[in-house]
C-alpha cells in the first residue's frame, strides 16, 4: 500500500516536468516514474503554477470551476502553503520547499490575530511545518507569538479556548478546536513554559467531559456559561441537526485526541480516541468504499454528498493510532481509506486546471457552500496521510 502511494507522489511530482513558469525542474530520478498512472499527471504542475497573490490563498473550487480563494485571515489560509511543506517533506524536491515558502510569506501577520481560535490551523500548518524543515529562529518565533495570541482567548471559569465571537453564544466552544492545542503543546516543547501545554490538556479534558455522547458521538458546539462554566446547551453549526454525527467535526475530534495523547502520554486521551474510531467503523451508514457521507445521520443517505476531508483526516489520524496500539484493524482501515482516496473517482480529473488534488469534499452544508468541490484541506491531510502511511508499514 505504502509503495502506491508513494508511486502516486511520483507520477504527481513528474507532472512538474511540464511547469515553465518560475519552477526548477524536478530531479531524473523522479521523472523515470513518469510513466505510471496518468490520471494524477497533470495535479501538482496546476499547483506550482498557481499565480502568488496575497488575496487568493485557494480555498476551494466553484461549481463553474472557478477557484476560490480567500485572504491569509481565513482559517484555510495555510493549507496552501502547508500542503508544499508537505510535498517537500516526502519528496525532498526543493521546489516544494521553495513554492510553500513564496506563499507563506504572505501570512506573518497572523500571528497577532487574536480574534480566532484557529491559530493552529493557519500557523502551525504553514509556519509549524516549516519550521521542522528547516529549524529556523525566524519561524520559531512566529509559532511562539502565534502560541501566545491563541492562549488569551482561554477562560479558566470554562477551562477551554473561545472559539467564536459571533452569534447568540455566550462562549461556544466547536469539537474543530482540539486541532489547534498542537500549536500550544509544541509551544511548550520549544520554550520549556508549561503554560501553554496546561492549557492545551485542561481543553481537552473539559471536552471530554462535554462534547460527547454516550456512544462517543461528538455534538459540534457547546456553549458556556461565561461566568459560571456551566453547559448552557449542546448543539450544532454545520452539521445537518443537533443529534446528527457531522463527519468532519468527528474526524476533527479523533484527530485531536490522538494528537494530545502524543503531547501527554495519559491513556484517558487515548482511551477516547480509540472510542471514537470505534463508533466511527460501526456506522451503520458508512459506505463501502470508507469514504463518508457528510453526515452520518442525513435522511437522504444514500443520496447525501460525501466528505473527502474528512476520509482524509480520519485515515491520517489512524496511522498514528496505529503507531500507538499496534491494532491491525485502525491500519487496515486507514489503507482502505487510502486505496479509495488514491483512485479514479476521487482523484481530481487531470483536465480541471486547479490547485488541487482530491475531489469530493464539504465544506459548509448550512450555508449550502463548498458541496462536493476539492477544498484545500482535504489535500493537506492527504499527503500527511501518505507520509504516515510510509511510517508505520
Amino acid at each position: 500500500m505504502y509503495k502506491y502511494s508513494i508511486c502516486l507522489l511520483f507520477i504527481l511530482i513528474a507532472s512538474c516536468s511540464d511547469t515553465k513558469k518560475g519552477t526548477k525542474e524536478v530531479g531524473d530520478s523522479i521523472l523515470n516514474h513518469a510513466d505510471l498512472n496518468p490520471l494524477i499527471s497533470k495535479r501538482l504542475s496546476f499547483m506550482l503554477d498557481y499565480k502568488l497573490d496575497s488575496l487568493n490563498f485557494p480555498r476551494s473550487m466553484n461549481k463553474d470551476g472557478s477557484v476560490r480563494g480567500v485572504s491569509s485571515q481565513d482559517w484555510t489560509s495555510g493549507f496552501f502553503p502547508g500542503v508544499f511543506f508537505k510535498l517537500y517533506q516526502i519528496t525532498e524536491q526543493l521546489v516544494f520547499l521553495e513554492k510553500g515558502k513564496e506563499w507563506v510569506a504572505f501570512m506573518e501577520k497572523e500571528k497577532f490575530d487574536g480574534k480566532t481560535h484557529d491559530m493552529g490551523f493557519k500557523i502551525h500548518c504553514s509556519y509549524g511545518e516549516l519550521f521542522k524543515i528547516t529549524g529556523a529562529p525566524e519561524y520559531k518565533d512566529i509559532l511562539l507569538t502565534s502560541a501566545e495570541t491563541l492562549s488569551k482567548r482561554f477562560d479558566p471559569k470554562v477551562g477551554s479556548i473561545r472559539s467564536w465571537d459571533f452569534g447568540e453564544w455566550q462562549f461556544p466552544v466547536i469539537i474543530d478546536n482540539m486541532m489547534n492545542l498542537e500549536l500550544l503543546f509544541e509551544a511548550t516543547k520549544l520554550t520549556g513554559d508549561s503554560t501553554y501545554h496546561q492549557i492545551a490538556e485542561t481543553h481537552a479534558h473539559t471536552t471530554m467531559k462535554n462534547h460527547f455522547r454516550d456512544d462517543f458521538s461528538s455534538y459540534h458546539v457547546v456553549d458556556y456559561d461565561k461566568m459560571t462554566g456551566e453547559v448552557l446547551q449542546q448543539v450544532t453549526h454545520q452539521g445537518i441537526n443537533d443529534s446528527s454525527v457531522w463527519s468532519r467535526g468527528q474526524a476533527w475530534g479523533f484527530y485531536g485526541f490522538v494528537m494530545t495523547y502524543r503531547y501527554t502520554q495519559n491513556e484517558k486521551f487515548l482511551n477516547q480516541a480509540v472510542s471514537m474510531i470505534d463508533f466511527i467503523k460501526k456506522q451503520p451508514s458508512w459506505p463501502e468504499d470508507d469514504i463518508p457521507f457528510w453526515d452520518m445521520r442525513d435522511p437522504r443517505i444514500p443520496n447525501a454528498p460525501r466528505d473527502a476531508s474528512a476520509a482524509a483526516i480520519t485515515a491520517s489520524a489512524c496511522f498514528e493510532l496505529y503507531a500507538y496500539t499496534e491494532n491491525e484493524e485502525y491500519l487496515s482501515f486507514a489503507n482502505d481509506i487510502m486505496t479509495t482516496l488514491l483512485s479514479e473517482k476521487y482523484v481530481l480529473n487531470h483536465q480541471v486546471a486547479a490547485p488541487f488534488i482530491l475531489d469530493h469534499s464539504t465544506g459548509d452544508w448550512s450555508k449550502q457552500m463548498e458541496l462536493d468541490v476539492p477544498i484545500g484541506y482535504s489535500d493537506y491531510y492527504f499527503l500527511e496521510a501518505i507520509k504516515r502511511q510510509g511510517e508505520v508499514q
